[in-house]
């Protein structure tokens, strides 16, 4: 798995609740071979990304994806090491930071594209992340889209004026992101043999959420949980500097930038009933 650690709910998948970091001090050989997380956050497809933020680039991650491989081979042999890599099931969740954070706020990359050959640039960057994943042994790969990206609290706060309105420019650019991306791994999925690619469509079911909130029990979906909701992110969410809200199941954002657990297992749902339960 390739992804935010938050989005996976490993129990609505049909498998084990927790799906344990690959770095963890602590994991044991049953960890190992029923699945882990190779996610850093605020990686992208973008290698800048990374770099701005000094996560783990997707390069970087595929090399500990390498060494895992060899580590699962001494636990359980290499016949059965190739059949763990051939029939999981690899969730690669990235790609709202190569707009959020990179393309956007900072100047770098808009000296080099407009909007459009910078989300190709991305794309092509995706693609080849996906294909060296299928060379090292995955088939069955899903890669999910990008979410409203201007209905974040963080972005209502940036652009959404006074009555904190989702932004058209940050949503416009993650519908076209979403679109190639959709496009380009239906290219891969028809000519990498016996692969099984799909495109998973985080956008729609997530807007519907956040412009809906009532609908699926929320009161708020503009603001988050965390301090004034407005502005706080990660590790600024905390004991020391802020305080939350009352009751987190009755928000759609935990803080600026992510989800809820509940908003999450929510759209997990949504994803399940209309992908199947493996979303692949």
């Amino acid at each position: 798995m390739f992804v935010h650690n938050n989005f996976m709910s490993g129990s609505q998948l049909g498998i084990k609740e927790y799906v344990p970091a690959y770095l963890g001090t602590d994991l044991s050989s049953y960890d190992l071979i029923t699945g882990v997380s190779f996610a850093s956050g605020g990686c992208g497809f973008d290698p800048l990304t990374s770099q701005l933020v000094s996560a783990i680039s997707m390069d970087e991650q595929l090399s500990l994806f390498m060494e895992y491989k060899e580590k699962v081979k001494a636990i359980v042999g290499d016949k059965k090491a190739a059949y763990i890599t051939k029939n999981s099931i690899y969730f690669i969740v990235t790609g709202t930071d190569d707009l959020a954070n990179t393309y956007f706020p900072t100047p770098f990359r808009r000296f080099e594209f407009d909007l459009p050959s910078y989300i190709n640039f991305t794309v092509q960057s995706a693609s080849t992340f996906i294909q060296k994943l299928y060379h090292s042994g995955a088939r069955k790969i899903s890669v999910v889209g990008v979410p409203p990206i201007g209905c974040l609290p963080s972005q209502r706060t940036l652009a959404g004026g006074i009555e904190r309105i989702c932004d058209p420019t940050y949503n416009q650019a993650a519908m076209f992101l979403n679109s190639q991306l959709s496009k380009e791994t239906e290219r891969l999925n028809s000519t990498l043999t016996k692969s099984r690619i799909r495109y998973v469509d985080m956008y729609t079911p997530l807007l519907d959420i956040i412009l809906h909130p009532s609908k699926y029990g929320f009161v708020e979906s503009k603001r988050g949980c965390c301090g004034t909701g407005t502005f706080e992110v990660t590790q600024t969410c905390n004991s020391l500097t802020t305080f939350t809200c009352e009751d987190t199941s009755k928000y759609v954002f935990w803080d600026s930038y992510h989800p809820t657990e509940r908003a999450y297992k929510i759209l997990l749902r949504k994803l399940t009933q209309r992908y199947g339960p493996s979303i692949n």
